[in-house]
């Protein structure tokens, strides 16, 4: 290239043009014939080789570049783009690069700081916990002393689960989260589920309705730990966003190349503009009901390393319907 700059490349290769175009017409006025034609050839060539630069110098760079960005977008922080050249896109794409650094360093900072300070909370926490359920059982503590004490136990384990999810979440950001798959009966895992948190939530008032499928669902390979967290948390979910609905339906189906889990509650479902984000890590939403905000995007996690899909929209009729659907295992 004759110059960095690449407006002075393109102001140089546009006045090359019209000079080889006066020139043809400057030819084919005085009926010079062969010369025109050989100059047109030219023309053409000049064309050719100007487009196969601009392809190679602008098109296919600003391409990466909005390729790239869109990963950064997306997550993948640090990703870095090869440097095209020693002009303006170059320069964008070591901006670009120096940027995609600095927002990787940020996020691995505030990993490791929510790692750390979730795991100094822990023992507080325990110390809180325990000693409050303790003190629930002392004949001494009556009226509203116990209630208080009452009260303080139940934050506290509210604090213990938002803590365990933070944990959770810095094990995704910093590849610590792994899945043991094994072969497992998705079916007893999930009525396992309900059995454990459908007690707690029959005692809050809740009914919970359970349709099992109509023939028995083949093994699936899958982590149970992971998944049984997973219909934890969004049967805890539809009891505190829903519960006001009175009833939790959970169904079990499964077809030709899915198993599909559905968890539906019957409350005041979530508003049309939240429902693109309630998967992403923080956030809360318009629900007065406290939380850490990263459940679902820890579930979502789960769910997509098993090679399936988790959906999270308002049911027809009202509430809103979590919806699983992992792979069946190949045979």
């Amino acid at each position: 290239m004759f110059f960095k700059n690449l407006k002075w490349q393109l102001l140089a290769s546009s006045i090359l043009a019209v000079i080889l175009i006066a020139c043809l017409i400057a030819l084919a006025a005085n009926s010079l014939i062969i010369p025109a034609i050989i100059l047109a050839v030219i023309i053409g060539a000049y064309i050719v080789v100007v487009n196969v630069w601009f392809d190679h110098y602008i098109s296919k760079p600003i391409q990466d570049l909005t390729d790239s960005a869109k990963r950064i977008a997306n997550g993948s922080y640090g990703t870095q783009v090869p440097t095209s050249g020693d002009n303006e896109i170059g320069e964008l794409t070591s901006e670009i690069n120096q940027m995609s650094e600095k927002i990787a360093q940020s996020d691995k900072t505030t990993t490791e700081f929510i790692s750390q300070i979730s795991h100094e909370l822990r023992t507080p926490l325990t110390a809180i916990l325990g000693w409050s359920e303790t003190l629930q059982y002392d004949p001494a503590i009556q009226g509203d002393s116990l209630r208080g004490v009452k009260i303080i136990s139940k934050e506290a384990e509210r604090l213990t689960g938002m803590v365990a999810d933070l944990l959770e979440f810095t094990r995704i950001q910093d590849g610590r989260f792994n899945l043991r798959i094994e072969l497992i009966d998705l079916a007893a895992e999930l009525e396992d589920s309900l059995m454990t948190y459908g007690n707690l939530m029959q005692e809050a008032g809740i009914e919970v309705n359970y349709t099992a499928p109509e023939y028995d669902i083949p093994l699936i390979s899958g982590d149970p730990e992971r998944l049984k967290q997973v219909f934890l948390n969004l049967l805890d979910n539809a009891a505190k966003h829903g519960g006001d609905g009175g009833v939790v339906d959970a169904k079990l189906s499964f077809d030709k190349s899915y198993v599909t889990i559905e968890i539906r509650d019957y409350g005041h479902g979530i508003p049309a503009n939240e429902l693109p984000h309630v998967k992403e890590r923080f956030y809360k939403g318009s629900s007065k009901n406290r939380g850490s905000g990263i459940g679902l995007a820890v579930c979502n996690e789960i769910i997509t390393r098993h090679g399936g899909i988790l959906n999270i929209s308002n049911a027809e009729g009202g509430g809103c319907l979590a919806q699983i659907k992992l792979p069946l295992s190949e045979s």
